[in-house]
């Protein structure tokens, strides 16, 4: 199965010029190796690769919440930026995370970290890799990833679906360029993980200040408390 067959249909017609290219091409046979080389080694599964697309069409998107590579722990990711499926501990930036949702929004933490009720809401939690090799952190960075996720920024940046791009951290930001800021509201700030979240997460309000811009744009706020 190519990699691009478990896309929902209206991102598959979005992206549709990017499958005929060398590149992803390439990352389609890298992907397909290291499942056959490493059964059961690769995160997420087949099936779980696009779940942040798939959780809507694209003309449903109203944030977009940018991330790195997926958890590469058992059982962890779940093709979600940030998330983690249930019976998993929060990782450390996901804990920060909503330690800052407490203090911003008043909202507790829930008792998991699967964040599914915000990309039902239209948060696409989008990796920028969007798998990886068991316990090997960014193991399928530079295989073609990138170029592919950046290529989906450009089309919502330049897009007339008017967005909230939440930019944390520095390789989140750089993705900025490609967002038209006369259409679209970026909300940005240092990364939630241990390293950074003191130097600009943590008191950044990226909730409220999302909800904000959605209510500037015209849009229904996100629930951000997530059910247990």
């Amino acid at each position: 199965m190519a990699l691009q067959d478990t896309l929902e249909e209206s991102w598959q017609k979005l992206m549709e010029k990017e499958f005929d290219k060398a590149y992803w091409k390439d990352l389609d046979a890298f992907v397909a190796s290291e499942r056959e080389a490493n059964p059961g080694k690769i995160y997420p599964p087949e099936d779980q690769v696009f779940a942040a697309l798939n959780f809507m069409p694209y003309e449903d998107v109203k944030v977009v919440l940018i991330g790195q590579d997926p958890y590469h722990g058992p059982g962890q990711a779940h093709g979600l930026s940030f998330s983690v499926l249930p019976g998993h501990k929060h990782p450390p930036s996901l804990r920060n995370m909503f330690k800052e949702l407490k203090t911003d929004l008043d909202i507790d933490a829930p008792s998991h970290g699967t964040l599914t009720h915000w990309a039902e809401q239209g948060v696409l939690l989008l990796n920028t890799v969007l798998t990886v090799r068991h316990k090997e952190a960014n193991s399928h960075r530079k295989q073609g990833w990138e170029k592919f996720t950046r290529e989906i920024v450009k089309k919502l940046g330049q897009g007339d679906n008017r967005l909230v791009f939440i930019l944390w951290g520095g390789q989140a930001k750089k993705m900025a360029k490609y967002i038209d800021t006369d259409k679209h509201i970026i909300v940005e700030s240092a990364h939630p993980s241990p390293l950074s979240a003191h130097n600009g997460f943590f008191g950044s309000k990226p909730y409220s200040k999302t909800n904000d811009a959605l209510k500037e744009l015209g849009k229904d706020p996100i629930d951000w408390a997530v059910p247990e």
